[in-house]
């Protein structure tokens, strides 16, 4: 512990003491999640630095491997605890004035425009080269043909419209509390996205394409679905974008508000991931075909483990949330 005491009495102006003077500083040390080995030792840290802080410390004073840039790093204060947040403050951790905590490398990281890149433009390309039967897909008779059935259209059009508003709230929209992403990740994101992408515009855009059953009706009904779905998805994000920027101090729960996208607050905790669902879903009736169909299972059952997450998360950091909301599926899940 480095402790600067305060001078009892005054100086030669006869001025009393700072409040600098009487800071308790802190002393972090840092080992090694596995070996329990030492990297670093941080000798008189202000109490209020965040993780981040201490992370960009960390940093500087890496002598063994210089390329551990903060977003590499996950601290805890136990090997097999959680990480700290980047904002969680040094002097509210459960530590003495000395704190013990324990590194792990993430691996090398990505910036969230490398990401966006990959994992949404990979779709719609992927998406367009079947549309548009660019040789070697199909038959080569059928290089460069259009198919003969609106549906196919309707359906291009609306893959391209769901990846690209997805590329304009992540620009303009999206608030993420981390800057980058682990490569590790984006390489499995980018795989079952742009594989699904390919494997859905496959069937569409096959020369032996049926169109569904019920032909124009059920098309025109399921892109009606299909549109509704992606404007209460907009406005969703859009709302939760605003409830963030608010910032910690009046941190709340999302309520719905004057737009009537936002009244399915009244029943769930994720109306993003409801009015998602609810696209896919009207997609799947709109093409009638089966993989469209498997990826929109796959994807409900991942978003309702993220959204119980969510709804577990409010529970409990609210003690006035309402008790009607389901995490995903009013009244039932």
């Amino acid at each position: 512990m480095c402790l600067h005491r305060a001078h009892r009495g005054y100086n030669n102006n006869n001025k009393p003491p700072t409040a600098m003077s009487r800071t308790t500083f802190f002393e972090v040390e840092v080992l090694d999640a596995k070996t329990r080995e030492q990297l670093c030792f941080l000798d008189k840290v202000e109490p209020h630095s965040t993780i981040g802080d201490i992370k960009s410390l960390f940093n500087k004073s890496c002598e063994f491997d210089p390329h551990l840039y903060p977003a590499r790093q996950a601290l805890k204060l136990d090997p097999k605890g959680k990480l700290l947040r980047e904002d969680e403050i040094l002097q509210n951790l459960p530590v003495g004035t000395t704190a013990t905590m324990y590194f792990r490398d993430l691996g090398p990281q990505l910036g969230w425009t490398m990401v966006f890149l990959a994992e949404y433009i990979g779709p719609l390309l992927t998406y367009l080269l079947f549309y548009f039967r660019v040789p070697y897909i199909y038959s080569h008779s059928y290089a460069f043909t259009s198919s003969p059935h609106t549906v196919v259209t309707r359906a291009c059009a609306c893959h391209t419209f769901h990846y690209m508003k997805r590329l304009i709230e992540t620009i303009f929209v999206h608030r993420f509390s981390h800057g980058t992403m682990p490569l590790r990740i984006i390489v499995r994101n980018c795989a079952y996205y742009w594989g699904f992408s390919a494997w859905l515009a496959y069937h569409i855009n096959h020369p032996l394409y049926t169109p569904p059953s019920y032909g124009e009706l059920q098309v025109n009904y399921a892109l009606v679905i299909f549109v509704m779905c992606e404007l209460g998805n907009f406005s969703i994000h859009v709302t939760l974008n605003n409830l963030r920027g608010d910032g910690h101090r009046s941190r709340r729960y999302p309520s719905p508000n004057k737009n009537p996208f936002t009244w399915l607050f009244f029943f769930v905790s994720c109306p993003n991931y409801t009015y998602e669902v609810g696209a896919w879903v009207s997609f799947s009736i709109m093409t009638q075909c089966l993989p469209v169909a498997f990826y929109t299972l796959l994807g409900f059952i991942q978003m309702t483990i993220w959204a119980k997450w969510k709804h577990k998360a409010y529970s409990r950091e609210f003690k006035d949330y309402p008790s009607l909301r389901m995490a995903i599926i009013p009244l039932i899940l």
